[in-house]
């Protein structure tokens, strides 16, 4: 097991998951908010196809939540519009 944080607080993953599994797995189902009208998105196909998981991680805007492994330390934030 690994441990990063999500929006501040500490959790932990299996190695190899990616960060979509690993918030999922912490029942955390919200990694942005739509730019005009901050409506909530989450995993939609899991594979990246879509755009829905975009999150912030480790500073680093616009990363695909479900393609990106997670990592020791990673710092996961929610992506708040573009």
């Amino acid at each position: 097991m690994i441990t990063f944080t999500f929006n501040g607080l500490e959790l932990t993953a299996r190695t190899g998951q990616s960060v979509a599994a690993a918030l999922l797995s912490h029942n955390e189902r919200i990694t942005r908010l739509t730019r005009i009208s901050g409506k909530p998105r989450g995993i939609f196909c899991g594979i990246g196809v879509c755009f829905d998981c975009l999150i912030i991680i480790d500073g680093k805007p616009n990363q695909r939540s479900c393609i990106t492994e997670v990592k020791e330390g990673m710092v996961v934030v929610t992506q708040d519009g573009a």
